[in-house]
């Protein structure tokens, strides 16, 4: 009997420190994260209240105030906050939940444009991701009308080279993926898949697994000034939150699902490779010296897309969440100011500048959409 009690109390103490060796372990590897998710909720909501209160909701439909709305949507969804709900939907109708506008189809084009003849561009298609959204909030056939009239037209065409640059993927796939949920039509897969297969074909390089912003930038043109090949942080960030954003929608056992699982675990692990000790990622990703600096809204993105994966079970806990950790330490202790704006964001461009400045008042509605969305990942990784 009292042999057996010995062997009971030495398991019972090899037990208790083996459980202490990992909780120490544990502690180690989230020291850089928040103690609880009512932390991270607090700054969404400082953050999301600061620009709300700087800007009117009464801007275009554009890519790069969609883009914002993206980031609020999903505050919202977490927090459940009413007002950010009505700040999208009056951002919507004063849109009248419409992109760019045209109602000639024969006139609606898709290359590079601002005005209301672009509709098949995805710079006015982003919107759509929110109206959607919204619609699924508060069901309304209004809301997503125009979405489905744009897309159905847009795929009744024989062209399959509309997603021409790296951001594309973000600003338009992720609308087809949403209406594919919603609608069960086969035919938003097959062509999203055709898009997808366009842009990989053009700016896919498949020895990084990451992209070139478009086809002025593909190796060995516009290299760095070091001479290496030159794929732009906020250009793949774009494309690393968009394949987050269409897995949620798609089945796993699709065939376009599991090719974007591959892509995105391909693309995390040359994330991680390329990451600053600081925890950001700089303007060109394979040479920190052509434009040095941290810049937050390709780092954002990352980090959306790292917890997304962690907490979906596509990317090791072990081995990404230091990663992703570091990333956030950079966004909470650098990118965010004393007052909640968010500053180190690159201006709108299509590349990284050598000389360019980016700063702590460096801000943009985009920048502080992707801050918003790495904030939700997060606390649902904490939850």
């Amino acid at each position: 009997m009292k042999t057996f009690q010995l062997t009971k109390s030495l398991f019972l103490i090899f037990v208790f420190s083996l459980s202490f060796i990992c909780l120490s372990s544990c502690k180690a590897k989230n020291s850089l994260l928040p103690d609880s998710k009512n932390e991270v909720i607090a700054i969404i909501h400082r953050v999301n209240q600061h620009w709300q209160a700087q800007q009117p909701y009464t801007v275009s439909a554009f890519w790069d105030n969609a883009a914002y709305h993206t980031g609020n949507i999903e505050a919202y969804l977490l927090t459940g906050k009413e007002a950010y709900k009505e700040y999208s939907e009056n951002w919507a109708q004063h849109n009248e939940w419409m992109g760019a506008k045209s109602v000639e189809k024969s006139r609606w084009r898709y290359h590079y444009g601002e005005n209301d003849l672009y509709v098949l561009f995805g710079d006015w298609q982003t919107c759509f991701q929110t109206y959607i959204e919204l619609y699924n909030i508060d069901p309304k056939e209004h809301k997503i009308a125009r979405a489905k009239e744009v897309m159905y037209y847009q795929m009744s065409t024989e062209n399959n080279d509309y997603w021409w640059w790296a951001d594309g993927l973000y600003m338009a796939m992720p609308v087809m993926s949403k209406l594919y949920k919603l609608t069960k039509d086969e035919l938003f897969v097959e062509k999203m898949q055709a898009y997808y297969q366009f842009a990989e074909e053009l700016m896919y390089d498949q020895e990084y697994a990451l992209f070139f912003r478009d086809a002025k930038y593909v190796y060995p043109k516009e290299p760095t000034l070091n001479g290496k090949k030159n794929f732009w942080s906020r250009g793949n960030g774009w494309v690393f939150a968009a394949y987050a954003k269409v897995m949620q929608d798609l089945p796993e056992d699709k065939a376009f699902r599991k090719l974007i699982e591959q892509r995105f675990v391909a693309m995390a692990a040359s994330l991680k490779a390329c990451q600053q000790e600081e925890g950001y990622w700089t303007r060109s990703l394979l040479d920190p010296e052509h434009a040095p600096g941290p810049e937050t809204s390709g780092t954002a993105f990352f980090a959306y897309g790292l917890f997304w994966g962690i907490n979906n079970g596509l990317l090791n806990e072990e081995e990404y969440l230091p990663t992703a950790a570091k990333a956030w330490s950079y966004l909470r202790k650098t990118a965010l100011q004393e007052d909640y704006s968010i500053g180190y964001v690159q201006p709108i461009g299509e590349r990284a500048i050598p000389g360019q400045t980016v700063n702590a008042s460096s801000t943009a509605n985009f920048g502080v959409g992707a801050f918003l969305l790495a904030a939700c990942e997060l606390a649902r990784y904490l939850d």
